[in-house]
């Protein structure tokens, strides 16, 4: 099979020749992997090939003005969305971390006049030579994950954006709607663009901590699901598939995913309540296809080579029978991750992930 075929035969929930393969990983250990086969720092793709990926992405890079000042005084930058962050150094590397969250005190005046990106600043024009390029891999053609509970934290502060969901905050309502109302309409556009040669497009909603959901169900269905199933039935016009990407301990929402038309999920911490491979499979699947369940906290992180490839091949055990199951990190590998327990992690993919 082709990448293309491979994953999109485990979508539909049957068996492909071998377990599609995916990554995604922060720099410190994405430098390390490329120093290790001999690559380039921005040999991205190079790597994808080294390590078997299925998978792809298009996008239209923003080329309007740039709506927010950096913060050059205070390290701080700010994204095209007025997102502020600052890098924070850890013992194994360093991250952007939000901060200062400029919407906080907003009224709906203010979240109104919030200078955004306009799809019409967005340059389409790249996006089918860039799906011809790709065309045996499985192509995501998804202009953002959506993502209202982290985006509206970080410009309002996660506590903040909580109280806004309980209390039906109207500025905070907005300042949702008009973000997913512009990823709703570049991923329009990128799909229009790429002609059919996009597979699927990849949303995204953390809806869990380790223990148990982080909303409620009615929470849910009030402010959460009606926007993502815009971005459902648009896939459905375009007859492709909806990932979703969920953080935590998620499979509550899961049935009703079923019921928009979601038919992958991704992330699957296994460590998180109702999320291990064993309940995931009993509960949903041949319903549901599963991307992920190879969490980055756990043996790819803190054991030994032996022990990486115990645990992947227990995983493959229990998710691969029937298909439906897509081979991935829970989220981004770490930079704590040893480089061979990663490289183990790929081998085990590649040797025992044959169907």
């Amino acid at each position: 099979m082709t990448s293309k075929e491979r994953v999109l035969t485990a979508f539909s929930n049957q068996e492909p020749d071998r377990v599609p393969v995916n990554y995604s990983a922060n720099r410190g250990i994405d430098a390390r992997l490329k120093e290790h086969f001999g690559l380039r720092a921005d040999d991205s793709e190079g790597l994808s090939r080294a390590l078997g990926v299925d998978f792809r992405s298009v996008s239209a890079p923003y080329r309007g003005p740039k709506l927010h000042e950096d913060i050059p005084e205070r390290g701080v930058k700010v994204s095209d969305w007025g997102i502020h962050t600052r890098w924070v150094e850890h013992e194994t590397g360093g991250y952007w971390d939000f901060c200062d969250f400029p919407l906080l005190n907003a009224n709906e005046e203010i979240v109104a006049n919030w200078p955004m990106p306009s799809p019409d600043d967005y340059d389409y024009s790249g996006i089918l030579d860039a799906c011809k390029n790709y065309e045996e891999y499985a192509i995501n053609g998804a202009a953002g994950y959506g993502d209202i509970i982290n985006g509206n934290g970080m410009l309002r502060g996660m506590e903040q954006m909580f109280i806004d969901l309980i209390t039906d905050d109207p500025a905070s309502l907005l300042l949702a709607d008009r973000r997913m109302g512009i990823q709703l309409e570049v991923t329009r556009r990128i799909l229009e663009a790429a002609k059919g040669m996009v597979d699927f497009i990849w949303l995204g909603e953390d809806l869990g901590t380790q223990i148990g959901p982080i909303i409620s169900m009615a929470i849910f269905r009030k402010h959460i699901r009606p926007p993502y199933q815009k971005f459902c039935d648009l896939a459905r016009a375009y007859d492709i598939s909806v990932m979703m990407h969920t953080c935590g301990s998620s499979s509550w929402a899961y049935e009703d995913f079923i019921e928009m038309g979601i038919q992958v999920v991704d992330t699957l911490q296994p460590e998180a309540k109702d999320m291990s491979p064993q309940y995931l499979k009993s509960m949903f699947g041949g319903r549901l296809a599963f991307h992920g369940c190879i969490s980055t906290a756990g043996p790819v992180a803190t054991d030994t080579v032996e022990d990486v490839v115990a645990y992947c091949r227990n995983t493959l055990d229990i998710m691969m029978p029937g298909g439906g199951y897509c081979f991935a990190p829970t989220h981004l590998l770490q930079d704590d991750s040893p480089t061979e327990n990663v490289l183990a992690m790929y081998e085990t993919a590649a040797k025992y992930g044959v169907c």
